[in-house]
């Protein structure tokens, strides 16, 4: 393998034709944030605006421009969606709504937890590339408003019946494990360390279940296996995601043991996720076989993908797994032929189980600008040091 030429090749994907698409093509020059929901030639087909994306959008031009190069377009095209962000993202109180109107207008109340991880990502990204503290403080806020609502993350609008089936997830902590890295610059020592801590132990002891050599997606207060559609629910992008930032967390605090750990249970992710007749990864699994809920557990998914290219080189890069780099290998193959559109910029998200494009969009309600850019960069990155 020619890890220079793989590394230019994403490089060159990520600044000559991810990054360009969505500089030009997402920008609301009129009401500021972001348009999301874009076809595949990059036009516009819904205006409505969800606060996951907003963020999102702003912490990836943000990180480019500390990260890569300080280039005033990528600033100027952070800030302008973190002042919409600031203005209308929120009730007054930094609790953040899902979604909202082209101009501002709040649609869904603030029932989601993520519109808080991917504002605090975003404020802190962006307080580190202006040295505005008024973005420091919105990060520092709501990051701690995160912490206070860990126990039950959708608060009053739970719809769960208390002491029936109480269940908690898997994606918060994992979401945390990053987040914190993300914000360390403006936390204190004790508060970071000690969340990192919390997030380390649910994340490898609590979710990840030696038994099953698997990560569940939920289980019950207690910790245990719950045998329900929630608690049976495997979702392998999720578990490959969650290593690498484990990954990083080892790096951080020089545990290789840690590290060796997650590339174990990304090994195991992978051949366990892998769809041996089609190729790609399955979005959802049953962990007993059993039929999934989701209609859409077959589709193959951009994110799942991206994040597992990440996890396997940072894995190859970390330990020398050879099995990393072959299953590195693999994933490149199948996500360059399948999800890189060949005539337009961006890339597909959504495939079916044979590898056909199953929507031409390029952006939506759930993909925007994120996976797909923070993945070439981490790979670019990576590859550039890999020998």
């Amino acid at each position: 393998m020619n890890f220079v030429n793989l590394s230019l090749l994403y490089k060159e994907e990520l600044l000559q034709n991810v990054i360009p698409f969505w500089l030009e093509k997402s920008q609301d020059n009129q009401f500021g944030g972001y348009f999301t929901c874009l076809k595949r030639n990059g036009e516009v087909f819904d205006t409505d605006k969800f606060i996951w994306l907003q963020a999102r959008q702003v912490w990836l031009f943000s990180y480019l421009y500390n990260k890569v190069e300080k280039r005033p377009a990528w600033l100027k095209c952070a800030i302008q969606g973190g002042e919409f962000l600031k203005k209308w993202g929120h009730d007054g109180q930094y609790n953040w709504y899902f979604s909202l109107t082209r101009e501002g207008k709040p649609l869904v109340a603030p029932y989601n937890i993520f519109s808080y991880t991917f504002a605090a990502m975003a404020f802190g990204q962006l307080y580190l590339a202006t040295g505005n503290e008024e973005y420091a403080h919105i990060a520092k806020v709501t990051y701690q408003t995160i912490l206070s609502r860990t126990d039950n993350p959708k608060g009053k609008r739970n719809k769960a019946i208390p002491g029936s089936r109480d269940l908690k997830g898997f994606a918060l902590p994992m979401i945390m494990c990053n987040l914190s890295l993300e914000l360390e610059p403006l936390l204190e020592e004790k508060i970071l360390n000690h969340t990192i801590e919390t997030c380390i132990h649910e994340v490898m002891e609590i979710f990840y279940k030696p038994e099953l050599g698997l990560i569940v997606e939920n289980v019950t207060a207690e910790g245990n296996l719950s045998d329900s559609f929630e608690g049976r629910q495997v979702n392998p992008g999720h578990t490959l995601e969650a290593m690498w930032f484990i990954m990083d967390l080892g790096v951080r605090q020089n545990n290789p043991e840690l590290i060796e750990k997650a590339v174990g249970i990304a090994l195991k992710a992978a051949d366990y996720g892998w769809d041996k007749e089609y190729e790609g990864f399955f979005y959802f699994m049953d962990r007993e076989g059993a039929p999934p809920q989701q209609l859409e557990w077959d589709q193959k998914l951009w994110w799942v993908h991206t994040e597992a290219l990440v996890c396997m080189i940072k894995g190859y890069h970390l330990t020398g797994s050879e099995k990393c780099l072959e299953w590195f290998n693999k994933i490149h193959d199948y996500t360059w032929k399948h999800f890189k559109d060949p005539e337009h910029p961006e890339w597909f998200g959504y495939l079916n189980r044979r590898g056909e494009v199953l929507l031409e969009s390029k952006g939506g309600k759930w993909k925007g600008c994120f996976h797909v850019p923070r993945s070439l960069y981490q790979c670019w990155q990576i590859l550039e040091k890999c020998k």
